[in-house]
């Protein structure tokens, strides 16, 4: 589907993901309303932003004067979104933060409810994490084969439960990702939580001993594309290449970057894994037609734009 001539709403639009969604909205034509989140929430920052730090990277993209424009609204204000939201044929809300609930559940509502007026919204994409998904009051364990009924974590959780019971009873048509812990090159001049973890293997001298549940930046935006652009995309999908251990990316970086200083060894080796290998199911999201990146190419344009960035020397 070409975007030409299709406006969408993107809210929380200079963020991790939201940077990378904009800019292949861009490159497929689309005309893009994004909107802020007023504070750095979660963020890790390499420098101080502002409204407009946080926008000069997007500002940079290619087609970004012709069809980027930024509105200003509050998560927390009901019918703030009203205007913004009005004419668009969908809406990518990645504005919902994974710390704050009040935030998380009441913004996501005040948009959902602004898209219930806009008779011209086709679809909203919710982007959650599989935060939302992994982490039950019993954990998930290896043996335990992750999908799309699975839900935890208070601030994703309960945002993403108020959006599902609010869609069915208003009839909106809502599509929701749930991605692992994300890596690659960040667009904006910040680093976010994924971002931080890999910073921490270049910061002590030792590395956590677990597994992350990983998937490309790239591909998460392309994702949403495709669950907005594709008839038949619907529920959720979970997004997760693979699980690999801390000392798998240390070996990669540390092959890739030979005169970088890493953590060397592993934290409390001797002891269960921080965090266990998942097993999560690909096969819905295969229906996405994505191409997974190979962890090592995601690795290698993280750090390189790390190093870019001066967060790493």
């Amino acid at each position: 589907m070409s975007g030409e001539g299709k406006v969408v709403c993107v809210t929380g639009a200079a963020g991790y993901i939201s940077s990378w969604t904009v800019k292949l909205l861009l490159r497929r034509g689309y005309t893009i309303r994004g909107t802020l989140i007023p504070i750095a929430i979660q963020t890790f920052s390499c420098d101080t932003t502002t409204d407009r730090k946080k926008t000069k990277h997007l500002l940079r993209l290619d087609g970004a004067k012709e069809r980027l424009k930024f509105f200003r609204a509050d998560l927390l204000e009901e019918g703030s979104f009203d205007s913004v939201v009005n004419g668009c044929d969908g809406v990518f809300h990645m504005a919902s933060p994974a710390v704050l609930i009040d935030l998380a559940v009441k913004g996501t509502l005040n948009v959902l409810k602004s898209c219930a007026k806009a008779k011209s919204i086709r679809r909203v994409v919710l982007a959650s994490l599989m935060a939302a998904v992994a982490f039950t009051r019993q954990p998930a364990t290896a043996d335990d084969l992750l999908h799309k009924t699975w839900f935890s974590v208070p601030s994703k959780t309960l945002a993403e439960k108020a959006a599902w019971k609010f869609a069915k009873e208003n009839g909106l048509d809502l599509v929701t990702t749930n991605a692992g812990c994300i890596f690659g090159p960040p667009l904006q001049p910040t680093t976010n939580f994924s971002v931080g973890i890999i910073l921490d293997l270049f910061k002590g001298p030792t590395y956590p001993n677990g597994y992350v549940i990983y998937f490309d930046v790239r591909d998460v935006a392309n994702a949403h594309i495709q669950a907005f652009e594709i008839a038949s995309a619907s529920g959720r999908y979970c997004l997760v290449d693979s699980s690999p251990h801390f000392s798998d990316s240390i070996k990669i970086i540390r092959e890739l970057f030979p005169n970088l200083k890493l953590a060397e060894k592993c934290v409390d080796a001797e002891h269960d894994e921080l965090w266990p290998a998942l097993n999560v199911s690909k096969e819905k999201a295969k229906g996405l037609g994505i191409k997974f990146t190979p962890l090592e190419v995601s690795l290698k344009n993280a750090v390189e734009r790390l190093k870019e960035m001066s967060c790493i020397n």
